[in-house]
């Protein structure tokens, strides 16, 4: 098992450690891969990977105010916080290394949205970035001279208001389009969520906006991958995909921790975990008595799921100010991330020129 502590204060107790299955590093390794993920509970940006000399774990943390919404391709960093939605591009050629790491991302462009609570993000096959406006209950795209630009909203959503109405949270591409989004409810009055949180979720196809899938508890996270639609029913803690013939959901593992994050890599999944929070919102679910049947306590970290058995073959474990997370990205043929930041001057200093 990997350790990695941090920030030790007066109490002794480490403001973060990760702690990680025995071969995960090599895991990493043996996959040419590394991951990313979001906190908005502790406003960070962290990278998982392994050093190339060493082949030990390496983690790194950007800060960012209440990030949530996180998507890559190895080249390109679209990140949502708390009224931004930022473009991190790596500036290191094939090769190349800066303090041992094969990438570095830097924030090339800051786009003001104001503080529309965007979730899932994701870019179409046209270069255009597609994002889940929560508070307005529609999926929108960045404007050079407004706040957004409506693309879709949910046939029960009467119109567009700074309400919530629904939950919307997240967002599947498929062949480059956005095709299916997960809400918690069917509401239509502002906030009207938090009472169907235990079995009002559903499944949105974009284009012909039919439900394809009710009775979900709070989904988050729906994927494409393999011909299967993906998704984490979170108020359960199941990971699991949708019958896109029956709408029914096939569970296939359950998870220890309020669920949101999903990424596949190979046969594998990986999943985002969370700490129940100690509020309405995440208490009284389903996942309080499937913790309870497995002898199981919720927890914040990443779990690795071999998509052949079903079984959890790897985990990540956070403990510490961290308590739950959001996105989680898989950066194929990439060994060791990092990324630059405003506080500390590093990014005065670091100059790109073309050619």
């Amino acid at each position: 098992m990997a350790s990695v502590p941090t920030n030790l204060p007066t109490g002794g107790q480490p403001l973060f450690e990760l702690t990680c299955s025995r071969q995960f590093p090599e895991w990493l390794q043996e996959q040419r891969m590394s991951l990313a993920f979001t906190t908005y509970q502790a406003g960070k940006l962290f990278f998982v990977g392994s050093q190339i000399d060493t082949g030990r774990l390496a983690v790194f943390e950007r800060t960012f105010n209440r990030c949530l919404g996180l998507w890559g391709d190895g080249q390109t960093l679209w990140m949502s916080s708390l009224y931004q939605m930022y473009r991190f591009e790596n500036v290191l050629q094939p090769g190349q290394l800066a303090s041992g790491s094969d990438r570095l991302y830097v924030p090339q462009v800051s786009y003001i949205t104001g503080d529309l609570d965007i979730h899932d993000v994701a870019v179409d096959d046209s270069g255009r970035v597609v994002f889940v406006n929560t508070l307005f209950s529609c999926l929108a795209t960045l404007s050079e001279t407004h706040s957004f630009s409506s693309l879709w909203k949910p046939s029960f959503i009467s119109r567009l208001a700074a309400e919530d109405r629904c939950h919307l949270n997240g967002l599947a591409l498929e062949d480059g389009k956005a095709k299916y989004v997960t809400a918690v409810s069917q509401s239509d009055v502002a906030d009207g969520w938090r009472d169907r949180r235990h079995n009002g979720g559903c499944v949105i196809d974009v284009e012909s906006n039919e439900i394809i899938a009710d009775g979900l508890s709070m989904p988050h996270s729906p994927r494409v991958y393999r011909d299967r639609l993906w998704l984490l029913n979170s108020g359960t803690g199941h990971f699991g995909f949708i019958d896109r013939d029956s709408g029914t959901f096939e569970q296939v593992a359950f998870c220890p921790g309020y669920l949101r994050g999903l990424a596949f890599h190979g046969d594998y999944a990986i999943v985002g975990l969370s700490k129940s929070r100690e509020n309405k919102t995440f208490s009284g679910l389903q996942l309080d008595d499937n913790l309870a049947s497995t002898d199981a306590e919720a927890s914040c970290g990443l779990h690795v799921i071999d998509l052949r058995s079903g079984d959890v073959v790897h985990w990540v474990r956070i403990e510490g100010v961290v308590t739950e997370l959001y996105d989680v990205v898989a950066l194929a043929d990439v060994n060791r991330p990092q990324a630059l930041g405003f506080k500390t001057d590093e990014i005065r200093r670091v100059l790109r020129l073309e050619n």
